[in-house]
């Protein structure tokens, strides 16, 4: 019998991984299914872009995986039995259940609320294509004066601010910061980001907590309340509850944690990647949520499978965090790059050269989604055990 894998997500993370699996495991060997939400790959690094009216346009995710093998099924995950090894999906046909021998947890993150009030009800996000649309929608709507707010001064919230202002230079945009504007910036990039911010005329309240999100209106900690025709939440992401009702073992938020080789830690038939894992970077610190995370994390997730599997020894790649690539508009950006403990290193680069840095970095990963195999190798190099040592060792996986 075939080794079953099947890749929970086709974000950055889970198509990359399951493209690169076909290309490295013997097809006549596993089974490799990708379930994903929507039938089109989400380009998240841009939803932004999508939300203040730029057109992007889809890549179909059948079309990406044709001819590798990979079988996509469009579906809703709902639950996961790692003791039965299957999981539980939904769709227009229903849903049923895919067995598993190999399971790969690439389903993402969401927006988090924080428990307060009126987020889910009020506020607007860019987590997926859905949401971004219906704020585009909303932003389109408003008339000259329109009143934006954005809650949060992490990348997402400075990105989506800078690109409202450029895009709609009619509305009114504020964003709301806990502490100072920019904080994990150097000196220089931090004055570069107020300078951005002030030729965009964005508002900057720094060292603000909200309390409550209404429909037209935000309530902040120290008991004022700002004006807002439309509420952007960015303050920050956290995974899902699925792994944790499935009895992962995870982290507060949700994350799985895992070993070295993006193995769960409480379920060994189970890895998990991207925004889905708790995992310790080379410096000692969990990587955080982000584009690159998911390429390092899924790149070692990759050889560890395909070791397990075939007998090879299983190298630990690098899973490392160096920059910050922060576009402020189409025509301006910054890199930061940081250090061993995640602190921002003195020097910067900021301006035109940093922001087509950044559009190069969202089109290479794309191309890479569109091309899953690329490079593939022959069926000769594609064996990379004896078929006898591969079998067993699927077998042990498999047990």
């Amino acid at each position: 019998m075939k080794h079953r894998i099947v890749v929970l997500g086709a974000g950055y993370a889970g198509a990359y991984v399951a493209g690169n699996l076909a290309r490295r495991l013997y097809p006549a060997d596993t089974e490799i299914t990708v379930v994903n939400a929507e039938p089109d790959f989400v380009e998240r690094m841009r939803m932004h872009e999508l939300a203040a009216g730029r057109e992007l346009k889809a890549q179909n995710l059948a079309d990406a995986f044709a001819g590798t093998g990979v079988r996509l099924r469009v579906a809703r995950v709902t639950a996961v039995d790692p003791g039965r090894r299957v999981v539980t999906v939904t769709d227009a046909g229903g849903g049923g259940e895919l067995g598993y021998d190999t399971l790969v947890y690439a389903l993402g993150s969401h927006v988090a609320d924080h428990g307060v009030p009126g987020v889910a009800e009020h506020a607007f996000d860019i987590a997926g294509r859905p949401s971004a649309l219906r704020l585009r929608e909303r932003l389109s709507s408003l008339r000259n004066g329109g009143r934006v707010l954005v809650v949060g001064d992490g990348l997402t919230g400075i990105e989506s601010a800078a690109e409202i202002a450029e895009a709609r230079p009619g509305l009114s945009v504020a964003l709301l910061a806990r502490g100072e504007l920019g904080a994990r910036l150097s000196a220089g990039a931090r004055r570069h980001l107020r300078q951005a911010f002030d030729r965009l005329g964005i508002t900057v309240l720094e060292h603000t907590g909200v309390e409550a999100v209404e429909a037209t209106r935000v309530l902040c900690a120290d008991g004022t309340a700002l004006a807002s025709d439309a509420t952007v939440w960015a303050a920050g992401f956290a995974a899902g509850p699925i792994a944790a009702a499935a009895g992962l073992e995870v982290t507060d938020n949700g994350q799985i944690v895992v070993d070295r080789t993006m193995r769960s830690v409480s379920h060994p038939n189970v890895y998990a990647i991207g925004d889905s894992v708790h995992a310790i970077g080379d410096n000692g610190r969990p990587l955080p949520m982000s584009c690159g995370s998911a390429g390092f994390t899924g790149r070692q997730a990759i050889e560890a499978i395909v070791g397990r599997l075939t007998g090879r020894e299983i190298p630990n790649t690098r899973l490392v965090y160096t920059y910050n690539y922060i576009t402020l508009g189409r025509k301006d950006g910054m890199l930061q790059t940081v250090d061993d403990e995640g602190r921002p290193r003195p020097k910067h680069q900021g301006g035109r050269r940093a922001a087509r840095i950044k559009e190069g970095i969202n089109r290479i990963a794309l191309w890479t989604i569109s091309h899953p195999t690329f490079g593939r190798p022959t069926r000769k190099r594609r064996q990379t055990a004896a078929p006898d040592a591969s079998r067993r060792d699927r077998g042990r996986v498999a047990a």
